[in-house]
């Protein structure tokens, strides 16, 4: 730990209870052995230096013993504050940010420029060795123009202009990477046919991304707790039935829609189980790996 507030400190934990902690991380760490974790990096987590911090030492204690922490992040916060310095409003449509020529550009510097060698440089600080890659890296990920429908009147197309989806995902690089010790992180970039770039939802790529590795499980980190039902209270267990119908009563909405709808394809398409967790809580993805004290909402595929 490199923080000193008295929150943090582990002094008044006696050495017994802290041998109990490890040992109870045992059977976890045996289960997850050598399996890929796909982690959406996002929200608070991201944004909070002793946030950050807890994330880079998660990540690299994943790392060392034995599984395969792969990182997506996103940036909405930050493409906010560089679209307001060269004077643009980001707008969203259903939770998508619409993206022009110039946004493009923006998003292209802040995404892969700034966000993701913080996020490489806070990984490597803590012991891990991060690499960052983009879309464009090793042809990971081939995107083509994403046609957005009305959700209540599908006969409406909204163009929300650089925004892609995913046609292909080639993980090839990453698995390279990640056996040779490697940490992931990767921007959610892609690159069309015409070698056009595309900002996409980093929610739908990590959750692409965690099908086509077979991950073991897909973390979202999110600014709250979970699923919350109407009344505000945490949805712990949902299954893809479940969702369907939070879905059509509207309790699952905005910034929540790409989030919920790429954790419940990946549900059904192999990954074996798909958490949105709380990242304002310290050390939620270890918490959540290596503990039976689950933070957030589990979503199965049945």
């Amino acid at each position: 730990m490199t923080r000193h507030t008295d929150e943090h400190r582990l002094d008044h934990v006696s050495p017994r209870d802290k041998a109990e902690i490890l040992a109870q991380a045992l059977p976890y760490i045996r289960r997850f052995h050598g399996k890929t974790i796909v982690i959406k990096y996002g929200g608070n987590a991201m944004t909070d230096a002793a946030l950050q911090q807890d994330f880079a030492e998660d990540v690299v204690l994943l790392k060392l013993v034995g599984m395969n922490p792969i990182v997506v992040h996103g940036g909405g916060p930050q493409i906010d504050e560089a679209l307001s310095r060269v004077g643009k409003k980001g707008t969203f449509v259903q939770g998508m940010r619409v993206t022009d020529d110039e946004t493009m550009e923006v998003v292209e510097w802040v995404l892969a420029g700034q966000v993701q060698q913080d996020i490489v440089g806070l990984i490597n600080a803590a012991g891990g060795k991060a690499v960052g890659l983009t879309g464009r890296d090793g042809g990971l990920i081939r995107a083509r123009k994403l046609k957005m429908l009305d959700q209540k009147d599908p006969s409406i197309e909204h163009d929300v202009g650089l925004v892609g989806e995913i046609e292909a995902i080639d993980p090839s690089v990453v698995r390279a990477l990640q056996d040779d010790q490697f940490i992931p992180v990767i921007s959610p970039l892609g690159f069309g046919k015409d070698n056009e770039s595309y900002n996409i939802n980093a929610d739908v790529v990590a959750g692409k991304l965690a099908e086509v590795l077979n991950a073991e499980k897909l973390m979202l980190l999110t600014n709250t707790p979970g699923v919350l039902d109407k009344e505000g209270r945490l949805l712990t267990n949902l299954s893809a039935r479940e969702i369907d119908a939070l879905f059509a009563d509207g309790t699952i909405s905005g910034g929540m829609l790409p989030k919920i709808g790429s954790a419940l394809d990946a549900a059904k398409n192999g990954v074996n189980s798909v958490h949105i967790i709380d990242g304002r809580v310290p050390h939620a993805t270890l918490l959540e790996v290596l503990t039976d004290q689950g933070y957030g909402t589990m979503i199965r595929s049945h």
